[in-house]
Parts: structure tokens; C-alpha cells; sequence
């Protein structure tokens, strides 16, 4: 008979939701991650306990993050949860010993959450406050990949402020950029609050459109490219996916191309020259380094076909996980099935 200790499992803390326009996302990612947990051998290696923020920034212990896990919808902010909500960490918070973060922008994309789990000496999947800060905010990824001497489009930085002076900021974007151009505010993601403008009425109403988000807008030159993928895994060693490409289309990748089922496809591995796939993946790696993200990230990336030339577009230190989110997808076509996924993740975290 066989006398042998049964190994504890770990308990894992997968935290989802938050005070984010992207709160809809994270339900969606969030299960894909907990069906990773429940596959292979993940059952005899992890306890798994599910906590949920709400849009009012409110922790919820397992009963009602369950609950939003199998309705696929954010938790309707009722009297009856606000006389029941905690203030402070719900049950079996504090039992955690690693955390699985799920929450896509601000409030737990951008460092914030991370800042937490280091004070509370735990370690959690994904990048540091570091890492997570510089990539969350877009003007300040690119001065750090133009640092490192990274290639990327041609931008120009706007404070919501010069908005006063709205015909002297036209001007200076329009002879820096031209049209068409992308106006995004600079800490939101999913493309939330980005627009397209062909003119100079449209680039008005998208700088409006993105400093009604944040003081911070960030105006890209519009090019005529293929949008390539790379995930990225790791901590002192980084090691990147086979690339994928992104076939849509709608005029752009936008909020509702990126998340309903038919508006895009994704071709794994992207059908582009094998030096080109393979120096994609070297930048998505300096990417990484250069923001100083570790853990897991996806690269974006611009290919313009007619001179073979790569351009970063951005890094995603913690992309969507849903079935049609491009993170796990590149990681499958790589060899590495989704339970052994969130297995290595929970691994690189310890």
C-alpha cells in the first residue's frame, strides 16, 4: 500500500472582471482560462477559487463570481449586492498562494493590481507593475521601443488640453501624419475609443471621441500593412509562438471586428516569408524587453508586404484569452494545448 504523502494543491486565485470597459471581455477570458484549469492533469495540481470584481470596483468571493462565470454576464449592481458587498478582500482571498489575473485595461492591465499582489508578497502570472504600467500606456510604450531603437509608424503625442486651441493641433497633426490616421487615448485597450479619421472633421471628432477617455491621445499615421501576431512567454528566458496574421473586413480592427464571432479570422501560422515570421519573432522578444514585460505579453505587429518591412505596433501584456482571442490560439499552433498553458504560466509566476 502506497503510504506516500497526497501532494497539496496549489491554490490558485482567478480574479476577473474589474472597473474596466473591458469588464465584458475579462468574463469571456476568464472562462476560457478556468476550462484550461479543468483539463489534463490541472484538477490534481490546483485548487481553483474564482473572485470577481464588479464595474464598481467591488470584490466578490466565489458564489457570485461563479455565478457571473456561467452567465457570461457582468453581475447586475443591485441593492441587494451593494448591501452585501465586502469591504475588503472576500473569503479565501488571503488562502491564495498565486494569483491568475483575467483583468483586461485600467485597473488591472496597467499595473495596479499587480502593485497589490507585490505588497501582499504572492505571486501572481504576467508582468510586474513595471512592465504592465509602461505597456498599459501607449505613449510611454513608444518612447520605450524607440529607446531600444525598435521600428514602429510614425506618431504624434496630444494632451486633451490643446483641444482649446483645436485649428493649431489640426494643423500640426495633419502635416506630421496626413490622413488616413488612428487616434487612440493612450491607457484603454480592446480598441475602446479608437477611431479612424480620413479628415480633418473626422480627426476632430476622434481626438474628442479619446480625451473623453484620457488626458493622454496618442495620433498614429494610417499604413497600408498586414497586422501580424506574436505571443510571447517567459521570464529571464523569453521564448515566442509561431506568428499568426489577422484577415478582416471592416475598414479597421475595431471593437466589434476584434470580439463577434465572423468579423475576423485569424490564419496561424501568417502565410509571409519564413525571415520574415522569424524576425517578427525577435522583435516581438526585444518588445518585451524593452518595457520591461515578462510572464506573458502578445505583439502586434505591422508587415508592409511591398518592402518586407516590420514595424511594432504594440504589446499586450495581458491579452484576451476567449476562443477567439489570438494568445492561447498561436500557443496551440506552437505545441502547447491550453491546460498546459495556464500550467506554465502558474509556473513561470512561482
Amino acid at each position: 500500500m502506497d503510504s506516500s504523502p497526497t501532494k497539496a494543491k496549489l491554490v490558485v486565485g482567478l480574479i476577473f472582471g474589474g472597473a474596466s470597459g473591458e469588464h465584458a471581455i475579462s468574463i469571456r477570458s476568464a472562462c476560457t482560462v478556468k476550462q484550461g484549469f479543468n483539463e489534463g492533469s490541472n484538477p490534481e495540481r490546483y485548487q481553483v477559487r474564482c473572485f470577481y470584481i464588479d464595474q464598481k470596483g467591488r470584490w466578490w468571493g466565489e458564489e457570485v463570481a461563479e455565478a457571473v462565470l456561467k452567465s457570461q454576464l457582468p453581475a447586475p449592481l443591485d441593492d441587494q449586492l451593494e448591501r452585501e458587498g465586502f469591504h475588503g478582500f472576500p473569503p479565501g482571498a488571503l488562502e491564495v498562494q498565486c494569483w491568475f489575473p483575467v483583468l483586461h485595461g485600467p485597473n488591472g492591465e496597467d499595473g495596479t493590481i499587480q502593485g497589490l499582489f507585490s505588497l501582499m508578497q504572492v505571486p501572481y502570472v504576467g508582468s510586474g507593475v513595471l512592465g504592465s504600467a509602461v505597456g498599459m500606456d501607449k505613449l510611454a510604450m513608444k518612447a520605450a521601443f524607440a529607446a531600444a531603437g525598435l521600428p514602429q509608424g510614425a506618431y504624434q503625442p496630444v494632451a486633451a488640453a490643446e483641444l482649446e486651441q483645436p485649428n493649431q493641433l489640426l494643423s500640426r497633426l495633419e502635416a506630421a501624419l496626413g490622413y488616413p490616421c488612428f487616434i487612440k487615448p493612450a491607457n484603454l485597450g480592446s480598441s475602446v475609443g479608437i477611431s479612424k479619421a480620413s479628415n480633418r472633421n473626422e480627426l476632430l471628432a476622434g481626438l474628442q471621441l479619446a480625451a473623453s477617455h484620457d488626458q493622454r491621445i496618442v495620433v498614429e499615421q494610417g499604413l497600408k500593412v498586414r497586422e501580424l501576431e506574436c505571443a510571447v512567454m517567459g521570464r529571464e528566458k523569453l521564448r515566442a509562438s509561431v506568428v499568426g496574421e489577422i484577415c478582416f473586413d471592416a475598414d479597421w480592427y475595431d471593437y466589434e471586428t476584434k470580439y463577434c464571432e465572423g468579423h475576423s479570422q485569424a490564419v496561424i501560422p501568417a502565410q509571409v516569408p519564413e525571415q520574415v515570421a522569424n524576425e517578427a519573432q525577435k522583435l516581438a522578444i526585444a518588445a518585451l524587453q524593452a518595457v520591461g514585460a515578462s510572464g506573458l505579453s502578445r505583439v502586434d505587429l505591422f508587415y508592409e508586404e511591398a518592402t518586407e518591412r516590420l514595424l511594432i505596433n504594440e504589446i499586450n501584456t495581458l491579452p484576451g484569452f476567449t476562443h477567439l482571442s489570438m494568445y492561447p490560439m498561436l500557443w496551440f499552433a506552437s505545441g502547447i494545448p491550453l491546460a498546459d498553458l495556464v500550467h506554465q504560466l502558474v509556473e513561470l509566476a512561482r
